[in-house]
């Protein structure tokens, strides 16, 4: 198998393996899909995928990291979240990977609902913060699909065209 075979398949993967780290926690997602882009453009000498694509495709990785910061905090903030809330929305969205995959779905509530209760809040606030959290992380996790799949998109449309 030559260099650039190797190279080709390594990027699918790096691309299939982003798009999973989407919606798992524990992988950078979309700054992996796009290393693959790159890895597939470096291995073609750059004659299918041009510099303006991968300057595009940078820019919306870079909009998914703002995606996925501010999806969280805008979900906590919008319910009045505390810090510690943040904490364990974070803790519990990793605890969850261990209890797939409902872990996933439930770890960031838990998290966040016991930070809040840490925090001295009653039930009530604390599982509403809970929920605004997992809100915020849902909306983060849609919002980061389309944007993969737009990036998929824009990939394809830049090969073959």
């Amino acid at each position: 198998m030559d260099t650039q075979a190797i190279c080709y398949a390594l990027a699918v993967l790096m691309i299939v393996v982003g798009i999973v780290g989407v919606v798992l926690p524990a992988l950078p997602g979309l700054p992996l899909v796009f290393a693959g882009m790159l890895l597939a453009a470096w291995a073609g000498d750059f004659q299918r995928i041009g510099w303006v694509a991968l300057v595009v495709l940078g820019l919306m990785t870079l909009l998914s990291l703002a995606v996925d910061f501010l999806s969280t905090t805008v979900g906590a903030k919008k319910v009045g979240a505390s810090s510690k809330a943040l904490w364990g929305s974070v803790i519990g969205t990793f605890a969850g990977l261990f209890f797939m995959p409902i872990g996933v779905l439930v770890g960031p509530f838990v998290g966040a609902l016991l930070g809040e209760l840490w925090h001295g809040r009653k039930w009530r606030k604390a599982a509403k913060v809970g929920f605004g959290t997992w809100l915020g992380i849902a909306l983060g996790i849609v919002l980061k699909l389309g944007l993969a799949f737009a990036m998929l998109g824009l990939f394809v449309f830049a090969w073959f065209f």
